[in-house]
């Protein structure tokens, strides 16, 4: 009962009513996270209220850059999506509606051994092909880190998180003066070189550095620079990488004292990058971590270049990989940072004349892409078994995978399996049901006919392709169910 009291206590009640709140999955000085089922759609989502988010300039600053990326990057199926957004009672606190995910990557990584080789390969795939899609709007997320990005059990990912990032057309149009630039930029372990010694000079380079110390972090298991300072992690990426060049030090250094971290940095004694990944590390996972890597950041792999690597290259799909139709800015100039009053009253506008959220204003430009791009993430094979289903059925089929919540009743569903190493059904009399695991989701348990039956005879046997949802071999599927037993233990909050 006092916890309930609590609860209540925390959330205003005009919330309560637009949300039916579950259970809190996270509190810290900033906010408070809930996962809720919204009255209105039925759909489980995650309500987070920032305590005081117009405390301050840099603050407020933060809350409208967050709110205004997310608005134009929700269409992406691996960038969190922004359902609503809602003022609080008190005109300080600030209620945001997010899609909810069961986890996050640094839950994941924490855990140990939930992730074999082909979920590291997917996630980074995801990483990539959403990395791509920001950059496209010619903006930089500045701080990717395993805690914000979100994971579910099927191994979705989604990145989150876009209070630090920045739109390059207005820091390149801007003056030379950048007040914005000195900010606070990424956790210190996944900070570029570049960074690190006070270039303000920002390329995407930051992002894909980042990237490449996730990817590290996943093979590894732990932080591959885990820096206690500034000059710590310096020593520490400098002892990894190869020595750059005079001319890479120049091109990236603009100060004396920079160039002396450097310089002093890399007479350290040196420890190979395998060695410190393990020696179970695959070759085509070494070779990309090396490419992002790079001390030059004009070096590094692009999002696009490293979406045709080897190590990601099952999953490898063109028609998926889209770009922004768009450069993407927010309304205010990010390079001056404005009054509080001006950003609450900015965003209080936008609520009040949108009731949904609507996509910014945004500059065109020449970049197209294909208009009946589909959000939804599947593996090839998956896409395959699905229209080998269609052909040669009328019926509409599902899935036994997690269902999601509210799903409706087909009418006379054939059910095939996601994941082949649970053991073949029996076959039963018609109208009998089955029980399943749907049944602890509150979802109608379906029955199988002799028709069914009958139908699933007659399907050809021959391409044993089809038995799963499986890109590889049909000994595990996106996430084997032991891993996803781990999983669920590890981030279900």
């Amino acid at each position: 009962m006092p916890q309930a009291k609590d609860k209540m206590c925390e959330i205003d009640e005009h919330i309560s009513k637009r949300f039916d709140i579950h259970k809190r999955l996270g509190k810290g000085a900033y906010g408070i996270v809930w996962k809720a089922v919204d009255r209105k759609t039925k759909e489980v989502v995650a309500v987070k209220k920032i305590f005081d988010a117009f405390r301050n300039q840099t603050d407020a600053q933060r809350t409208f850059r967050e709110i205004m990326f997310l608005q134009s990057f929700k269409n992406h199926p691996n960038i969190i999506k922004l359902h609503s957004i809602h003022r609080a009672a008190n005109n300080r606190d600030i209620y945001l509606g997010f899609e909810y995910m069961e986890t996050d990557l640094h839950n994941v990584i924490k855990r140990g051994n939930v992730l074999k080789d082909v979920h590291k390969r997917y996630i980074m795939y995801q990483l990539l092909k959403a990395t791509k899609y920001i950059h496209s709007g010619n903006v930089i997320h500045r701080d990717q880190k395993p805690s914000n990005i979100l994971l579910d059990t099927l191994c979705r990912c989604k990145i989150a998180d876009f209070g630090l990032a920045r739109s390059l057309t207005q820091m390149l149009d801007g003056n030379d003066t950048d007040p914005t630039l000195t900010d606070y930029v990424a956790t210190r372990w996944y900070r570029a070189p570049e960074i690190l010694i006070a270039n303000r000079r920002y390329t995407k380079g930051i992002d894909m550095w980042s990237l490449g110390c996730i990817l590290g972090e996943m093979i590894a298991g732990k932080p591959i620079f885990p820096g206690s300072s500034t000059v710590n992690q310096i020593e520490k990426i400098m002892a990894t990488i190869p020595t750059p060049s005079q001319d890479d030090i120049s091109n990236v250094c603009v100060s004396g004292i920079g160039t002396s971290m450097i310089k002093n940095a890399s007479n350290v004694h040196k420890v190979p990058l395998k060695a410190m990944l393990g020696p179970d590390v695959p070759f085509d996972g070494l070779d990309l971590i090396h490419k992002l890597l790079f001390f030059n950041p004009s070096k590094r792999l692009t999002a696009q270049q490293a979406l045709k690597h080897p190590y990601v290259s099952k999953f490898h799909d063109p028609d998926q990989e889209i770009d922004m139709p768009c450069t993407v800015t927010i309304p205010f100039n990010d390079d001056i940072r404005l009054s509080v009053d001006d950003y609450r009253n900015k965003l209080y506008e936008i609520m009040a004349e949108h009731t949904k959220l609507k996509p910014l204003k945004v500059q065109r430009n020449l970049v197209k892409v294909q208009p009946d791009f589909k959000y939804d993430v599947k593996p090839r094979v998956a896409k395959d078994t699905e229209r080998f289903l269609k052909s040669r059925c009328n019926s509409t089929y599902v899935t036994q995978s997690e269902p999601k919540l509210h799903q409706t009743k087909p009418k006379n569903p054939v059910y095939i399996k996601s994941e082949p190493k649970i053991p073949a059904r029996q076959a039963v009399p018609p109208n009998h049901q089955i029980k399943s695991e749907t049944k602890k989701y509150g979802q109608p348990l379906h029955s199988k006919t002799s028709s069914h039956l009958k139908r699933r005879s007659l399907e050809p046997k021959a391409n044993n392709i089809y038995m799963s949802f499986n890109s590889f071999n049909q000994t595990h599927g996106i996430i084997t169910q032991s891993a996803l037993m781990e999983l669920r233990a590890s981030g279900m909050r």
